[in-house]
């Protein structure tokens, strides 16, 4: 990401954030996304193992796109210091940043076996 397209990108997340289109926190976060509010969710780098995996499996399951962005990024971009995870609900506002975005979510390079025990086991499944 160039310093343009992350100067666009943490003026239009301030912006998400002052029209309240914003949602903070691991466990306020996720809970949007089981309930299909959040249409983008962001997550630090500086966010712990733990928290990264639970958003890349709710985010994975329920078909939300997940970005990562630079350590201290979401905090700087909404003026709130310690945000690690933030989800943008439905809009307008969620197509554009995600247009900003323009990167492939993370949550989406994950590979999707269903039958992975049988493969693990050596037995093809019926599909």
């Amino acid at each position: 990401m160039t310093e343009q397209e992350a100067g666009k990108i943490k003026g239009f997340l301030g912006l998400c954030c002052r029209a309240g289109q914003v949602i903070f926190g691991q466990d306020a976060c996720v809970d949007a996304i089981r309930k299909k509010t959040a249409a983008i969710v962001l997550i630090d780098d500086s966010s712990t193992e733990g928290s990264k995996k639970r958003f890349r499996n709710a985010c994975f399951s329920h078909h939300v796109p997940l970005y990562g962005l630079p350590e201290g990024f979401i905090a700087q971009a909404t003026g709130r210091d310690g945000r690690r995870a933030a989800a943008i609900r439905h809009g307008t506002m969620a197509g554009k940043l995600e247009e900003l975005m323009g990167k492939q979510p993370m949550a989406e390079n994950r590979q999707s076996n269903t039958n992975e025990s049988a493969d693990i086991a050596g037995v093809q499944a019926v599909k």
